[in-house]
């Protein structure tokens, strides 16, 4: 099995590498387009901030490439708010392969959030031998409210997407490579499930 975790400057991908390794896979970085597709399944992380990583999207030309893969895609984190409509934070235009825009948590809980949280209301194969309220690592300041495409509900002053999938797209706003157990096996059911 081909894995290609998309290398375009702002992802967290060594960990990720480590944790696909450690589930006996290897994955291969890469920000070449035709590289990407040719894969059986793709990993696009995301850390840091939205607009600035959006122009390294734009400028390698993977915004027009993402949204047309028709392989299983995981994005993690920042990833997976590239992928909605928008994104609040540095009023930044996603790929628009979600139907939700990203917005800010208010200034009621401490931003951004950081650390062990539940998810709930497990929806999708992804979370296949997970119990409902496990724990996972975020670290976040915007969120994707509830909606359609909704898998996993996490709950930090509000209810919000913990996870979200259409089609062949899924992602995370948590890190399952820094998810312990929880996490690896949400990344081995995506790999052997999905």
């Amino acid at each position: 099995m081909k894995i290609v975790i998309i290398n375009y400057g702002a992802g967290n991908i060594q960990s990720i590498k480590f944790a696909i390794k450690r589930l006996g896979y290897d994955a291969v970085l890469s920000s070449d387009a035709e590289e990407i597709k040719a894969a059986d399944k793709v990993i696009f992380p995301g850390v840091g901030e939205a607009s600035s990583a959006m122009k390294m999207l734009l400028n390698s030309g993977l915004d027009k490439i993402i949204p047309t893969l028709k392989q299983p895609v995981l994005g993690i984190c920042l990833g997976m708010q590239l992928m909605c409509h928008s994104s609040e934070e540095g009023n930044t235009k996603g790929l628009g392969i979600f139907d939700v825009d990203c917005v800010k948590f208010s200034n009621e809980v401490k931003v951004p959030q950081i650390g062990w949280n539940q998810i709930a209301n497990l929806k999708s194969d992804l979370f296949k031998g997970i119990a409902d309220k496990e724990h996972v690592y975020l670290v976040h300041s915007f969120y994707a409210p509830l909606c359609k495409e909704t898998i996993a509900v996490s709950e930090y002053g509000l209810k919000y997407s913990a996870a979200l999938a259409k089609d062949n797209f899924y992602g995370t706003q948590f890190h399952p490579e820094k998810s312990s157990d929880v996490g690896e096996k949400i990344l081995g059911n995506f790999l052997k499930n999905i």
